[in-house]
């Protein structure tokens, strides 16, 4: 609902009204070899509005970006901002099916993307053009007028979607208000980073996710800073390259990145580094250990989401608590509650709650989803388990892989954690299976290249051994089972459904 009396905005032209005029010369993004200055980057924004505009786009219709991480992206998504039309990036590793799937959901009307993506071909009822990002559509847009107005609107109008990760299942759609990108920038950008002009910024996560979106997007632009682009997959040889070559201030990682990155480099510093964050999935204490002795930089550990934009419960620079996600961030509220709503005592296992400004207003067409994760008074269902000491929230695992063990709720972060301290463990996941009718935790564990040879019967043993000095009985796995690779989401999130 609009705010009675509210200023109307439109967030492309917040983020970059002020910086044509007063840093146009400053490179905002680093692509490669290239450098795009603000100037640059009003511009084409401009342009590609003005290519909607040509398009007979309306304000409100959706334009699906299928694109890589790079300017013409950021042009692409604030270009249909500033026209009024709302923008939907969408994760660029799905098939074929998703897509059709996206498009449909979505009703999308132009589909932005690449000669060869997957989507590429598809026609839906509702799809009316589609731009095609060649040579092509690079002399329409050097064509296109450099001035665009922006499409006036309230600050809590809905301007762009976002799809969840879909590590539950199906993506499901998610609108945001123009104000939520400001809130977000405002609220863990300027009060917890305390970016400026002065920083670099360099996001594992991609674009077409919040936490991407948030942290090569949303933030550099709000305070004048810069960011790195990366359209490759982000591998990490790339990922070390990156971070070599270009000397980024702030690195937004995962915890499958660090975990990777810690057992390629050799390197003892990061020049120029001075801030490493972390979200998507916990962080295991191991990995934060690990890091901090090799590179002397702390992992600022935080959970956000699709639904609420950005992190809304983070640790601090300078005070981190391992194993914790860290303390609400000022302008949201968190609570721990039970099955029936009720805020359960400190120190017990809960659902998390939360209620902030950059909340979605509720998933597009989902009335079912709407009444189960909306509540009353502003409330949203997170779908995670927390518990709370000294101020710190612990995070316990999604709903749905909490564990009751005689009784007894289990958290397999707990089991996982463990499993991470043994030098052969890369990587590990613990899920329920039941046996005889009752649930008992099992455990999936990726072991280092050298330890992949070993006899997988002894490897088992000796890490039940190794779990049974440092967990009680009910709490170890009843079996272990080693693979390869685990089912991750884009964002390396696990996908323990399909473990299952």
């Amino acid at each position: 609902m609009a705010r009675t009396g509210a200023r109307k905005i439109n967030v492309a032209d917040e983020l970059l009204g002020n910086h044509r005029r007063e840093r146009g010369d400053k490179v905002a993004f680093f692509w490669g070899e290239e450098r795009v200055t603000y100037a640059d980057t009003a511009a084409n924004v401009n342009k590609f509005a003005n290519v909607l505009r040509d398009k007979g786009v309306k304000p409100t219709e959706r334009v699906m970006i299928l694109l890589p991480d790079s300017p013409l992206f950021v042009y692409a998504f604030l270009g249909s901002v500033k026209y009024g039309a709302w923008p939907v990036p969408v994760n660029t590793m799905l098939e074929e099916e998703d897509y059709h799937y996206l498009l449909n959901d979505s009703e999308a009307r132009v589909l932005v993307t690449t000669e060869d993506s997957k989507a590429a071909g598809i026609e839906t009822e509702h799809l009316r053009a589609k731009i095609l990002c060649d040579h092509r559509f690079q002399e329409v847009l050097n064509a296109a007028s450099p001035e665009a107005d922006p499409f006036l609107a309230d600050p809590e109008d809905i301007a762009f979607w976002l799809y969840s990760s879909g590590s539950t299942g199906r993506p499901k759609p998610t609108p945001h208000k123009h104000s939520s990108m400001l809130f977000t920038a405002e609220t863990y950008g300027k009060n917890v980073l305390g970016i400026t002009e002065n920083d670099v910024c360099f996001s594992v996560s991609r674009l077409f996710f919040a936490y991407g979106l948030g942290n090569s997007l949303t933030f550099p632009l709000r305070f004048g800073a810069s960011a790195i682009l990366l359209s490759d997959p982000p591998s990490p040889e790339k990922v070390l390259e990156v971070l070599v070559t270009y000397r980024p201030t702030v690195f937004f990682g995962v915890p499958t990145m660090y975990n990777s990155l810690l057992k390629r480099m050799n390197l003892t510093t990061l020049p120029g580094l001075r801030m490493c964050l972390s979200a998507g999935e916990a962080l295991p204490p191991e990995i934060y250990r690990q890091w901090k002795a090799k590179t002397g930089l702390e992992i600022i550990d935080g959970i956000g989401s699709t639904e609420a934009l950005h992190i809304f419960i983070s640790n601090r620079p300078g005070s981190t608590r391992e194993g914790a996600s860290g303390s609400v961030v000022p302008g949201y509220e968190a609570k721990i509650v039970n099955d029936d709503g009720t805020e359960v005592p400190v120190g017990e296992t809960g659902h998390l709650i939360i209620r902030g400004e950059s909340l979605t207003p509720g998933y597009w067409n989902r009335p079912e989803q709407n009444s189960e994760k909306m509540l009353p008074d502003g409330w949203f269902r997170t779908g995670d388990m927390y518990s709370r000491d000294n101020g710190h929230f612990i995070y316990q695992g999604r709903g749905d892989d909490m564990l009751k063990v005689g009784g007894i709720w289990v958290s397999p972060m707990e089991i996982e954690y463990v499993l991470m301290e043994h030098p052969a463990v890369n990587e590990c996941a613990v899920v329920g299976r039941e046996v005889e009718g009752l649930v008992k935790p099992f455990a999936y564990v990726v072991l280092n290249a050298s330890d992949g040879s070993e006899d997988e019967q002894q490897m088992s043993l000796e890490l039940m051994e190794f779990l049974a000095s440092r967990l009680p009985k009910f709490k170890r796995p009843w079996g272990i089972r080693f693979l390869d690779s685990l089912p991750k989401t884009a964002t390396g999130k696990v996908r323990r459904f399909k473990l299952r």
